[in-house]
């Protein structure tokens, strides 16, 4: 059962929003009606994606420079919202970040900010906006998850494993909040047309096939929203490859995607 969400007049805050899915996000809420909060490092971005949805819709654009790598990350966001005088409506969780290669020679660090960044401000500014969507009866929070999500990804251990927590945070989050008016949901895509490959370095073994637009990512995130689901997996092979993970071992599914995801031997040039 389909009950759409009206987006006119309410305000989105969008993580990540410099760019990609989470730039996607905030052009289709603006498009929408929403007056959009853009949270993200690069203020250029932006500011320049805040001036393009206020001339293209007419809606209010606000930036709010932030690095979720921060532990305090979630009250900064949180003070500044409350500083424009704003409550915010539908929360989306996006901002995140990959590294490609085997966990042993990873940066410790960098594996250190990709969990505050996955995980930690997911939950924090959940912690923020979400009580007061309950105690109004309305609201809606999507989580930016993975296909990933439902398998370890060797060679992307730690991303894989940021996702497996959020789309259990967003499933026990759905069941908890049934029946208080908020909607949440989490949108699961395989690869995205982004710059998460440019940060990988390229490698395509990393994919597991062509990556789908961002756009179509947010039309499958907002349709969960409106049918009120749990999670959806962007795409019909997707979908189908999530379902076969049940019919093998852990182990056996552990294997394979080592063996499909294993760093080519790249020709000198």
């Amino acid at each position: 059962m389909t009950n759409e969400i009206d987006h006119r007049g309410r305000t989105a805050l969008v993580t990540g929003a410099s760019s990609g899915i989470g730039a996607a996000f905030a052009r289709t809420l603006a498009a929408r009606g929403s007056t959009v909060v853009l949270v993200a490092r690069r203020e250029a971005e932006l500011t320049r994606l805040a001036t393009e949805l206020h001339r293209a819709h007419g809606v209010a654009t606000h930036v709010v420079v932030a690095d979720l790598s921060a532990p305090d990350a979630a009250e900064q966001v949180a003070a500044a919202v409350a500083d424009l005088g704003l409550e915010v409506d539908v929360l989306v969780n996006n901002a995140g970040f990959s590294a490609y290669g085997p966990f042993v020679a990873a940066d410790p660090r960098r594996d250190r900010d990709m969990i505050t960044v996955g995980t930690t401000a997911y939950v924090g500014l959940t912690h923020q906006f979400l009580p007061a969507m309950v105690a109004r009866g309305d609201g809606v929070v999507v989580n930016v998850s993975s296909a990933g999500a439902f398998q370890a990804l060797p060679y992307q251990l730690v991303y894989s494993a940021t996702k497996a927590f959020v789309q259990a945070f967003t499933e026990g989050l759905w069941a908890e909040n049934r029946g208080s008016g908020v909607r949440i949901t989490a949108v699961c895509p395989a690869a995205v047309d982004t710059e998460y490959f440019q940060v990988l370095g390229g490698h395509e073994e990393a994919a597991f096939g062509r990556p789908i637009s961002p756009d179509r990512v947010v039309e499958a995130a907002l349709d969960a929203v409106d049918r009120d689901r749990m999670y959806t997996v962007v795409g019909l092979r997707w979908k189908v490859t999530v379902w076969s993970l049940r019919l093998f071992t852990r182990r056996r599914n552990a294997l394979t995607y080592e063996r499909l995801s294993r760093p080519r031997v790249r020709a000198a040039a």
